[in-house]
């Protein structure tokens, strides 16, 4: 897992406080804390799978050295329904604790692999690469982006300071493209790339002229799009993007476009079906 630690940690530790708080009224007045537990993680669906690490890494924290842990399937692997994904050994309270919190994790997270690696699927055989956007959940964004990579994709910029996007609002307070573009160029370091927005082909033309490092094509159709990109012409990497959906993503891609940005990958995603099953006494 290439995420850092102490932010998977920070994330884990918060969603535990929110789940149990001081107490488990059922576990901690029920199971006798002694009591061990074997407990299966298994797929009941097909897809990619991504934050089996982060999903095991709470029962780490809820009770560290006390658990044994078996990985059967690793993140970016494709699972079948059925098949079983991890083995957890260890104290049944702590087990019960944990479930709902790790399950969240690893069911959101395959859930974004598996769009991704679907999106990816379709566009098989032309140059244009899946990308996701900046509409995550707050808090948990890397693990987002992080999955959309284990799907197959790439990450569009983590934050404000990573590119300098110019939308429709910046440009309208700004006084038009060219002058935005020149304005911002003054100002910024020389690493920063320039992103610019356009909605239809004179936007188009504007952001060729300004020199853009990237020129998003928002919301055209298929044949504005080819225009688009035909006009730029490799001066500017090319971004697709709004109302992306199965049927229209393989005609867009054909159209020449580098990238294809889909903020559904994040939020608005299915979580993909992992259950946790437990069998008290932990030996077979």
């Amino acid at each position: 897992m290439n995420l850092p630690p102490f932010y998977v940690d920070e994330i884990i530790r918060t969603a535990i406080k929110e789940d149990i708080n001081y107490i488990d009224v059922a576990t901690d007045l029920l199971i006798d804390e002694k009591q061990h537990t074997k407990g299966v993680m298994l797929a009941k669906a097909e897809g990619v799978l991504c934050g089996i690490d982060v999903a095991l890494r709470v029962f780490e924290l809820l009770g560290p050295g006390l658990f044994e842990f078996k990985k059967f399937k690793n993140d970016g692997d494709r699972v079948k329904c059925g098949e079983i994904i991890a083995e957890i050994k260890g104290p049944t309270t702590l087990m019960l604790k944990g479930e709902r919190t790790a399950l969240n994790m690893v069911q959101h997270m395959s859930g974004i692999a598996t769009e991704t690696a679907h999106c990816v699927s379709l566009i098989e055989g032309t140059k244009a690469t899946v990308a996701d956007t900046r509409k995550t959940l707050p808090g948990i964004r890397s693990l987002q982006k992080y999955a959309v990579m284990r799907g197959g994709g790439k990450n569009h910029r983590f934050n404000l300071s990573d590119c300098a996007m110019l939308k429709d609002n910046h440009i309208d307070a700004a006084g038009g493209i060219i002058p935005a573009v020149k304005a911002l160029r003054e100002k910024i370091g020389h690493t920063v790339k320039i992103e610019v927005e356009t909605r239809n082909l004179y936007e188009v033309s504007q952001a060729i002229e300004a020199k853009a490092d990237i020129i998003m094509l928002d919301n055209m159709d298929v044949a504005t799009m080819t225009e688009a990109v035909n006009m730029i012409n490799g001066r500017a990497l090319t971004e697709a993007s709004g109302g992306i959906t199965y049927e229209t993503i393989g005609d867009i891609a054909k159209t020449g476009v580098d990238i294809i940005s889909i903020g559904a990958l994040t939020h608005s995603v299915k979580a993909f079906d992992i259950s946790l099953k437990i069998k008290v006494g932990g030996e077979n």
